[in-house]
């Protein structure tokens, strides 16, 4: 369970990341990222950022790739924005609720289908 400090701080740091890799992150290969989610660990001290990415396995995979590598500058600047007195190590990984979720709805959606030619 994250305490309410966490919770804020987790906020905070994906309205200023996703404002960051909006107008900092200038390399093509990184795609059309939206930050779902970030998980702070109670110390403050990590952060999981997790992020979902249009494009093709490989585009997702190079957005990934490059978050992660430009990691260090995202959080110096970030602790620029942000103050408290440790700012969490960043770690990038993949949404897997969006995907999930995409899953589901063709799911149903195939259900729908046999229904509606089985009446």
């Amino acid at each position: 369970m994250e305490s309410a400090r966490a919770q804020r701080v987790g906020g905070l740091i994906r309205e200023e990341l996703s404002e960051l890799i909006r107008r900092e992150v200038k390399d093509p290969r990184v795609g059309f990222v939206t930050i779902t989610g970030v998980d702070v660990s109670p110390d403050l001290r990590h952060a999981t950022v997790y992020i979902s990415v249009l494009g093709s396995k490989k585009e997702k995979e190079n957005s990934l790739r490059i978050l992660q590598k430009t990691g260090r500058f995202l959080r110096k600047e970030l602790a620029k924005r942000i103050r408290t007195k440790y700012f969490p190590e960043l770690k990038f990984e993949f949404d897997p609720s969006i995907e999930s979720a995409m899953r589901i709805e063709k799911i149903i959606k195939k259900l729908h289908k046999k229904e509606e030619t089985h009446e």
